[in-house]
């Protein structure tokens, strides 16, 4: 049956060994390491054969269990056995990690001597185990547990060390959103979200409290209309669309943030990481501003002929700009020669990508540009019509699709001499496009 189990960490270096007959070696423990943990391309078959030795592995994490054996044994009781050896340590000692392993390696070869006998699986019930083998496990406290302990028993924050400090108090903040669409050739919106983060860069002195409030449905509806903006007019803003809310569906925060201070009163509270961070991530689906409007027309000149009319519309702020504008229109895979007109950017027609390549550098808001492409065909015997797949389009606007406004962010360091108006604030809009597609 199985002639040896080893079990390795990720370096390859061996954490448990245990041979059961003579024909395997030490070598074994070399072989696998060699072949499978260091092999220059990842082994994909979980089980590797080797000078007539065959290896049979399991991954949890990044502990690998080897069971190895010279005889024509049945493969799926020797997986059966490895799954079985998992749970019993897992109900031993929680998490299977190499920390775990080093610190219960008596109870692991205790538990092998009651498992396997002569390489044969005997009894592998974890319930009939625990009562011969009466030890418990140790097990190793995770990452947050051991933070909270700290921050209970301390009252240190992990994320931030003490005794920062900058010549210059700035605070960075960028809000990155990502819009997708789907729409009819008519117009109509088949599905539209938007995906957004805000990343923060906080170069600040002390452990500075910070609060950042944006335009969220619930707040103003809470504060109501009269202080909506009060605290807005501190900075400049350029965005498009000039909606008063928006409506959230669903977000999650820094391990920073305050989260009974944001159930409560709605206001995110943070004391920030030093350097560059990601604040928070959320998504709406509901008012979304669209940027940009394909409108798509497709005629089919017999069959050996496509005419093809493409109109975009930038529906944003005549004083904004996008940038990196790139729709792609698709073509029939019997296509042979393609001509095209457009009066704005450069359009290409790449044969490998099936597709023609329209780019333009810039638009402004509240413009149109169009681009006529007529289409030959080569004769084809498939009666099958063409899928026409949809449209897709790339871009960069400097403005949230979604109408996210930051209202306020405010610094308080009690400790150091600076306060709100001593820290240099910047805000950055960027919205692109995530999967744009029109149909057509």
């Amino acid at each position: 049956m199985i002639g040896g189990l080893f079990i390795y960490n990720h370096k390859g270096e061996v954490l448990i060994s245990r041979v059961y007959r003579d024909d395997i070696g030490r070598n074994a423990v070399d072989a696998f390491r060699v072949n499978v943990i260091h092999a220059r391309q990842q082994v994909r078959s979980p089980v590797t054969n080797i000078a007539r030795t065959s290896f049979f592995h399991v991954k949890r994490s990044n502990i690998w269990l080897a069971a190895v054996t010279k005889q024509n044994v049945n493969a799926a009781m020797v997986f059966e056995f490895l799954y079985k050896m998992c749970d019993v340590m897992a109900a031993y000692f929680g998490k299977i990690s190499e920390e775990n392993i080093k610190n219960n390696f008596v109870l692991i070869y205790e538990l092998l001597d009651e498992i396997l006998d002569f390489g044969y699986p005997q009894n592998s019930e974890t319930g009939a185990l625990k009562t011969f083998i009466t030890q418990q496990g140790i097990k190793s406290q995770t990452k947050e547990e051991q933070s909270q302990i700290t921050s209970q028993v301390t009252g240190q924050i992990g994320w931030r060390r003490e005794g920062i400090k900058y010549r210059r108090n700035e605070l960075f903040l960028d809000v990155l959103e990502s819009v997708n669409l789907l729409m009819s050739p008519q117009g109509q919106v088949l599905s539209a979200h938007v995906s957004g983060r805000v990343v923060m860069k906080s170069y600040l002195s002390g452990m500075p409290e910070c609060k950042f409030g944006m335009n969220d449905k619930i707040v103003i509806e809470k504060q109501g209309k009269g202080t909506a903006d009060e605290t807005s007019k501190s900075w400049k803003e350029s965005v498009g669309g000039g909606k008063q809310s928006i409506a959230i569906d669903d977000c999650t925060f820094h391990q920073c943030v305050r989260l009974s201070k944001f159930d409560s009163e709605r206001s995110i509270s943070f004391i920030p990481p030093d350097g560059e961070f990601e604040l928070m991530r959320y998504r709406t689906t509901k008012d979304i501003i669209l940027p940009f409007r394909v409108i798509p027309l497709v005629r089919e000149v017999g069959r050996t002929k496509l005419e093809v009319k493409v109109v975009i519309k930038s529906n944003f702020k005549p004083s904004l700009l996008a940038q990196k504008i790139e729709v792609r229109i698709p073509t029939p895979l019997n296509t042979s020669g393609v001509q095209v007109i457009c009066m704005k950017g450069k359009a290409k027609y790449k044969a490998s990508e099936n597709a023609i390549v329209w780019k333009i550098k810039r638009m402004a808001g509240m413009k149109e540009s169009q681009i006529s492409a007529e289409i030959e065909l080569l004769p084809t015997n498939d009666k099958k019509k063409w899928a026409r797949p949809p449209i897709s389009m790339n871009f960069e606007v400097p403005f949230a699709p979604s109408g996210l406004k930051v209202r306020y962010l405010k610094v308080f360091e009690p400790k150091l001499n600076y306060s709100d108006h001593d820290v240099i604030k910047w805000v950055r809009y960027i919205g692109r496009s995530g999967i744009y597609e029109t149909r057509c």
